[in-house]
């Protein structure tokens, strides 16, 4: 069945660097010598699917991206597409640029630079046989949900935490897109969801965080050192 697939990352990059309290934007902070964008692209680029890689960037940040990879002499093959106002514009973006309705798309968040190769692959894998692919972990800690100041125990065994890569075949996200923008969109899957399609967890990757904080880019850092 993969032969007559083909296979798309989509990396969006529009994120901010106020929580690392930093003058540029978190995608370009150094990693081990690198920008963190760098790490995650060359991630999708090592994976046996061999996907075509689209890149949403914020428009301010291109001329900073260009330099980048001339700095870095960075030769990895990308597409460039700008960002939106929300993700949900950023990515809507980036699917203007695939045409192919035989797509496998994954969409992955540039600031998650750890992502194993498993887990892309078994992404594109599950997605291919039930239509979606949602990277997750379940939940280790005990989970209370607080609302109008009452706090709530939930069911740890039925909580999962969210990553990506997100991964759909082209006709779901085709639909999806065409909707307008609501608040209720805080990823992909939730896009997905809303025009009726059930959503499949596939197994994530403890070390697939997001790097948002000063500490994660430590641990960060720590990992990829015990790695090489």
């Amino acid at each position: 069945m993969n032969e007559l697939k083909n296979f798309y990352a989509i990396i969006v990059a529009g994120g901010s660097g106020q929580r690392m309290y930093s003058d540029i934007p978190k995608q370009f902070i150094l990693l081990n010598g690198f920008p963190i964008l760098m790490h995650t692209i060359k991630a999708f680029y090592k994976n046996k699917y061999q996907p075509k890689i689209i890149l949403v960037l914020a428009k301010a940040d291109e001329k900073l991206w260009q330099n980048l990879i001339e700095h870095y002499n960075f030769t990895i093959p990308h597409k460039i597409v700008f960002g939106g106002p929300e993700r949900f514009h950023s990515v809507k973006n980036a699917l203007t640029q695939i045409e192919d309705e035989n797509a496998v798309i994954a969409i992955h968040d540039a600031v998650r630079p750890l992502i194993s190769q498993e887990t892309i692959s078994n992404c594109y894998q599950k997605a291919i046989i039930n239509g979606n692919a949602v990277a997750s972990i379940p939940s280790k800690d005990s989970v209370r949900k607080l609302a109008d100041n009452q706090s709530t125990a939930l069911l740890r065994s039925e909580i999962y935490l969210v990553q990506t890569p997100q991964t759909f075949l082209f006709n779901q996200l085709n639909k999806a897109y065409q909707q307008v923008f609501s608040i209720e969109f805080t990823d992909d899957a939730s896009v997905v969801e809303k025009v009726g399609f059930a959503i499949h967890l596939e197994k994530g990757d403890e070390f697939n965080f997001k790097i948002t904080f000063k500490e994660d880019l430590i641990i960060a850092e720590a990992l990829l050192n015990s790695i090489n």
